[in-house]
């Protein structure tokens, strides 16, 4: 359901063989009171739970919910709502639309319901997308930042209920409630950056926040491949985030599994700063750019692939 160009998903970050020097950068625009230094985590995301999510997770959709909405009660004007979007075809007013519809959704997919959209191709997701939107009426951003954070509240609410163990259905396939939460939350930061890049206003992501994207993101990297860009492809990558986690990707002509350990010996090694590692994940940068900035950095046997990486993916 996250709407945006075709990108992928690099990430990660403990130990690797010649790793580059370098530390920690800061996230341009985090809003104020946003978390910019993340939690010491093992690979694979938090190690205590708090209830049904694993800590930190609820409170990041709350606060990302309520972050996003402060964003749209800045948009005022008769026109606020017809501004467009950055790398998309849709208004402010059809963006936030579309993200109160779909914390809508996570809500009632929490609450143990199953509610069909798509069947998590990302031309599907598009459609169902657009059928969803012309059947809701309100674009005014005033009224869809209250629906935001009631229906971010009322998935919380609602998972809490789940075994956290119980299988539910999503339209990316079966998840346990927490990936759920995951789920959301990157739902929610891609759609709130484009909110905010599309009035000029911090945005809300932070290393913390992103890397509680984790378990969303490695789940569904193998559910989102682009079959012709992975066609004929055999690599190993060690992905990596700066100051963060760590994954494995291994692409077997065609087929891609993603493990929480990095490969013996990777023929890639990607490393990230977070929010540059969501961006590219979610479709809002380009991999050169990135690049050129020092973000992202690859190395190794076939440091080429680097670049060709966030490609392998499509961002439905």
């Amino acid at each position: 359901m996250v709407r945006g160009t075709d990108g992928a998903l690099p990430g990660g970050a403990t130990e690797a063989e010649g790793a580059p020097p370098g530390g920690r950068t800061e996230a341009d625009g985090v809003l104020p009171g946003g978390r910019t230094e993340a939690d010491e985590v093992l690979p694979g995301g938090p190690t205590e739970a708090d209830g049904v999510l694993p800590g930190g997770l609820a409170e990041a959709i709350r606060g990302t919910a309520e972050d996003i909405a402060s964003v749209l009660r800045t948009a005022t004007g008769p026109d606020a709502a017809g501004l467009p979007v950055p790398r998309s075809t849709w208004t402010l007013g059809e963006a936030a639309a579309h993200l109160a519809q779909a914390n809508a959704l996570m809500a009632e997919l929490a609450a143990g319901h199953e509610r069909p959209h798509g069947d998590g191709t990302p031309g599907s997701l598009a459609a169902a997308n657009e059928l969803a939107l012309a059947g809701f009426g309100e674009r005014e951003p005033g009224p869809l930042a209250e629906m935001i954070t009631a229906q971010a509240a009322a998935f919380l609410a609602a998972v809490e209920d789940r075994d956290p163990d119980a299988p539910l259905t999503t339209p990316l396939g079966v998840m346990r409630p927490a990936v759920l939460g995951s789920y959301l939350l990157t739902h929610m930061l891609g759609h709130g950056y484009d909110l905010a890049l599309a009035l000029g206003r911090p945005h809300m992501l932070d290393a913390h926040r992103v890397e509680l994207t984790l378990p969303f993101m490695r789940e569904a990297m193998p559910r989102v491949t682009d079959p012709a860009a992975v066609a004929g492809l055999t690599a190993r990558f060690a992905v990596r985030l700066r100051g963060g986690p760590a994954f494995g990707v291994a692409v077997t002509d065609g087929t891609v599994e993603v493990t929480q350990e990095l490969p013996a010996r990777p023929d890639c090694t990607i490393l990230t700063e977070p929010v540059a590692f969501l961006l590219l994940g979610l479709g809002r940068a380009d991999p050169w750019p990135v690049i050129a900035r020092g973000k992202a950095l690859g190395w190794g046997r076939k440091p080429w692939l680097a670049p060709r990486f966030p490609r392998l993916f499509r961002a439905p």
